[in-house]
């Protein structure tokens, strides 16, 4: 059976550019990169190289790359990290995230104020078709926040958050002691971070959703951020992520951040294309309605709720034509409760419940787009039949 794959945002298809730039750093001697002898040489030079490639991919100086190991762990070290500095000097600090953050965000800043009575967790709300709201943002703002974080794209929906004017509110809010932080994860494959995520402090990036390796991520630091080690010990990565740096992972991040940025302007368009095709098709179907309409999102997420359907029962169907593709965050897909996502942006319990996203990439076929609106249409119409069967 062919397979027709429509889950990027869960994790993308391994590259062969990656495969083969690791190749050399998956066998025999790979020396320690804090060594001093030849094949430690060797692989610093590997990784500071990578490091360069990270960093003009968002446009920061080297050393404010920190390698780690994927995005939950970036975004784990941004939030413990400033806010364990943070509460060291202040009787109070303050986490302030939007309500649609990723739960590498939510369940770090939860579990900070969960662990420490010091700490406090503001969660700003989104519009119908989850926009940050803005205003909301400007009143939970005071002297105690140490951190803000909002995502650059939403992993579920695909839409773009306002970032200029999350930094513009944090400036005129006149403290220089607010972190602003972005989940770029989802966002990486499709836009220009480099001018995207211009105004913010520390970005995360992860590389299998980009076409690398599990396990490989990224926090860049565009300014001098003050954050703390969750993993304390041997002064690498400047003393802020200790452990022996895994070169394959290094050189894995770097060769897929160099393929996304060789093919970004021309498949952008292609898969926009797809986009609006699939928006257009799926629209049409019973009970139907796509999601986040009036929002600006990146082009490879098209996201749709079936009234009266159930997303494991549809998803079911679709895997038995060799379609690929889930309801929600990959983190959370199989979970009984509703999206937190959109349950933030007001959009019922019983619509949810047959929440379906598909994610592309930019070797989505014109072919596999007919053959996944095929598959859709084939399981949206059985399940409805067989609910009047029972009704």
């Amino acid at each position: 059976m062919s397979q027709y794959y429509f889950d990027h945002a869960a994790s993308a298809p391994r590259r062969d550019e990656v495969t083969e730039a690791m190749a050399r750093w998956m066998h025999g001697v790979v020396g320690n990169p804090s060594g001093s002898h030849r094949a430690a040489r060797d692989a610093r030079r590997a990784v500071e190289e990578s490091r360069d490639v990270v960093a003009s991919f968002v446009g920061v100086k080297p050393g404010g790359v920190i390698f780690t190991g994927g995005g939950t762990e970036s975004c784990t070290l941004a939030v413990v990290g400033v806010a364990h500095q943070h509460r060291r000097s202040h009787e109070r600090t303050t986490l302030v995230v939007s309500a649609i953050e990723h739960h590498a965000v939510l369940d770090a800043a939860r579990m900070m104020a969960e662990d420490f009575a010091s700490v406090y967790v503001r969660e700003v709300g989104v519009d119908s078709d989850g926009v940050l709201d803005v205003a909301a943002l400007n009143d939970a703002l005071d002297d105690s926040v140490a951190l803000v974080s909002v995502m650059a794209a939403n992993n579920e929906t695909g839409v773009l958050q306002p970032l200029d004017a999350v930094a513009a509110a944090v400036q005129a809010h006149g403290s220089n002691q607010i972190v602003t932080h972005s989940d770029a994860v989802a966002a990486a494959p499709w836009l220009d971070l480099a001018q995207y995520c211009a105004g913010i402090d520390a970005v995360s990036l992860c590389a299998h959703k980009l076409g690398g390796p599990v396990n490989s991520g990224a926090l860049i630091l565009r300014s001098d951020v003050a954050l703390d080690a969750m993993m304390p010990g041997g002064g690498q990565e400047r003393g802020r992520r200790g452990g022996t740096v895994d070169v394959a992972a290094c050189v894995g991040l770097a060769a897929a951040i160099r393929c996304v940025q060789d093919e970004r302007v021309q498949g952008y368009e292609r898969v926009r294309a797809h986009q609006r095709r699939l928006r257009a098709e799926l629209s049409q179907l019973p009970g139907a309605r796509v999601t986040v309409e009036g929002a600006v999102t990146v082009p490879g997420t098209v996201h749709v709720t079936f009234e009266g359907l159930a997303s494991d029962e549809l998803l079911f169907l679709l895997d038995q034509d060799g379609v690929c593709a889930s309801a929600a965050s990959s983190c959370s897909s199989g979970a009984s409760v509703a999206s937190h996502v959109l349950t933030a942006m007001g959009v019922t319990a019983e619509r949810a419940r047959g929440a379906l996203r598909l994610t592309m990439g930019s070797e989505t076929s014109d072919d596999d787009v007919t053959m996944v609106i095929t598959a859709v249409s084939r399981a949206v119409t059985r399940l409805s039949d067989e609910s009047h069967q029972r009704g």
